[in-house]
């Protein structure tokens, strides 16, 4: 059996995406499908998603490059 190297694009519930806040600021948070992370703009953090699973812990977030 041969196994791809990319994975497909896990879906994430949109329910849960409504409920969902930034751990850090309590604001809302933007869904990048393509990355698969949330977004908090406030925080200057993306919570990476794995699994399908939003791993919301800030030690996990990846700081927001400046643009």
């Amino acid at each position: 059996m041969t196994e791809t190297s990319t994975a497909p694009e896990q879906k994430v519930d949109p329910k849960l995406l409504e409920i969902l806040v930034c751990p850090v600021t309590r604001s809302t948070l933007d869904y990048d499908a393509e990355a698969q992370e949330l977004v908090s703009k406030a925080a200057g953090l993306a919570y990476p998603i794995r699994d399908g699973i939003p791993i919301m812990l800030p030690e996990e977030a990846r700081p927001l490059e400046d643009s």
